[in-house]
């Protein structure tokens, strides 16, 4: 059973007791991500959660991976589209060091100028890494495309030319602009005395209030994208409208993409890879956002195997949108899908990730009984009504890498297969 208090300034604070547990799990959310940058800022969410690592007030970068080192802790940070999360995980008896070091970063972090050329270097890897790695570079460039227009549309690590601009001086600023009590949630799942809850609170209830940047909407918008590459296979992308993050239609959504193409039994695995030979990879995805959403199937094969793929693919998608899905198909993967949030209980890690997760996007902790209700309540029709609605032919979005042609050509090949 999860504790919640809010602090008078705003800051929520979410604990989770687990019993027979040594470990204990803290991480510090807050709501911005790329999705609130403006477009000269692009990258500043990602730039700061590196910064952060690099040195304190209190500590240099060393110092903070050797006390982490020194008690067996794991220490680690993320930044999406509308979150960022700084996070560790430690034996109960250092949960007052481990609180001490995320505090550290989150509030005294230095941004020192020389740090912030060295790792805007690092940065710039990382933007050729992803840029080197096709499956990570058809999704970025689909989203650029069906959120075009909007910050949405741009990548969580930014432009050379945006981060080239950014300063320790800036970074800073931006930070404070956006780390505010109304934009943070601290979560504990674990083993750990209130005690040490009360020193956490103490510490937040300092921050000083603010006002967030507001939520510029978005919405998807059907569009293809080709780049060339020099890959050994064509990576592909489909995407149709999906779900908000917090749509009450989300667990038949998460079922549907299971059926479709969620594991080694799915219909697009077992027809592409299985039947037929075209592929080694096939799979589904969502990417849900607080207003807006998509629903995206993914492929990697060659060029020679590539338009029977399609013409597979097409079909099954098809048939699915038409025929709906058998009770078996329901049932087993709403016996996976509630497996997956059971043994998630076993790790103080997921259920810290469950309570900031659910906070933020939802401002509630549905119970895990509630969940798997939620899952148990999918019927057949719910899914069929899903798939007529965001598999909808008129509203197919296509990116593909690798040695391929241009998007007008795939956008008649589909056409010509009824998409």
């Amino acid at each position: 059973m999860f504790q919640k208090r809010i602090l008078p300034n705003g800051v929520r604070i979410l604990t989770e007791h687990v019993p027979a547990v040594r470990s204990v799990a803290a991480g510090i959310w807050v709501a911005t991500g790329s999705r609130f940058e403006k477009a000269s800022e692009s990258g500043a969410s990602h730039f700061i959660e590196h910064m952060v690592f690099k040195g304190t007030e209190n500590r240099t970068a060393s110092q903070i991976a050797a006390e982490m080192d020194a008690i067996g802790g794991q220490i680690n940070a993320f930044t999406t589209k509308e979150c960022t999360c700084y996070y560790g995980r430690v034996l109960d008896t250092h949960l007052g060091r481990l609180a001490d070091v995320l505090c550290d970063m989150y509030f005294c972090s230095r941004f020192d100028e020389e740090d912030v050329q060295n790792e805007q270097g690092v940065i710039l890897e990382e933007i050729g890494m992803y840029d080197d790695t096709p499956d990570d570079l058809v999704s970025e460039r689909l989203f650029a495309t069906v959120y075009k227009g909007s910050s949405l549309a741009r990548p969580i690590l930014g432009k050379r030319s945006t981060l080239q601009n950014m300063t320790g001086e800036f970074l800073k600023a931006y930070q404070k602009s956006q780390y505010l009590p109304s934009n943070t949630v601290v979560t504990v799942s674990g083993s750990f005395d209130d005690r040490e809850i009360d020193a956490l609170a103490e510490r937040f209830a300092a921050m000083a209030p603010g006002k967030p940047r507001k939520l510029v909407p978005a919405a998807y918008q059907p569009g293809f994208v080709s780049k060339k590459k020099s890959t050994e296979q064509n990576h592909l992308c489909i995407a149709y409208p999906g779900l908000s993050i917090s749509d009450e239609r989300r667990y038949a959504m998460q079922l549907l993409s299971g059926i479709l193409g969620g594991g080694m039994s799915s219909r697009l695995f077992q027809a592409l890879r299985e039947r037929h030979g075209l592929c080694y990879s096939v799979y589904t995805f969502g990417s849900s956002y607080q207003d807006t959403g998509t629903f995206s199937v993914y492929t990697a094969l060659s060029g020679e195997t590539e338009d029977e793929a399609l013409r597979v693919l097409c079909g099954e998608l098809r048939r699915f949108r038409e025929e709906g899905v058998t009770r078996e198909e329901l049932d087993r993967n709403r016996e996976q899908a509630k497996a997956n949030v059971l043994m998630s209980l076993e790790s103080t890690g997921s259920r810290m990730n469950r309570l900031g997760r659910s906070e933020l996007t939802l401002g509630r902790i549905p119970e895990i009984d509630e969940v798997v209700a939620r899952y148990d309540g999918v019927t057949r029709e719910d899914i069929a009504e899903l798939a007529q609605l965001c598999l909808d032919p008129a509203q197919l979005s296509f990116s593909a890498v690798g040695k391929v042609p241009s998007a007008e050509v795939y956008r008649e090949k589909l056409q010509k297969l009824g998409f």
